[in-house]
């Protein structure tokens, strides 16, 4: 196996911000099932608090997961920059 593909344990900078987007995503497509569901299966709404969470956590999770891999790539690119790759 080649040193980029092996597995390390340390931290890079966006990693967090990849998680937490994933975590908040998720969350997000959870309300959005649970919102959805019963308007097609039983013919009634959801909560509106419910619909707010749905349609406000997918696209912030989706921004912040982007931000994290884009803080990652530009960390990697000034690693490459100056000759020192992980």
């Amino acid at each position: 196996m080649s040193p980029r593909h092996e597995a390390t344990d340390s931290r890079r900078p966006g990693d967090l911000l990849v998680q937490g987007g994933a975590v908040l995503f998720g969350i997000g497509l959870l309300a959005v099932v649970i919102g959805v569901v019963p308007a097609v299966v039983r013919d009634s709404t959801a909560p509106t608090a419910l619909l707010v969470l749905a349609v406000s956590l997918l696209p912030l999770g989706l921004a912040v997961a982007l931000v994290g891999l884009l803080r990652s790539a530009r960390t990697r690119r000034r690693a490459v920059r100056r000759g020192s790759v992980d």
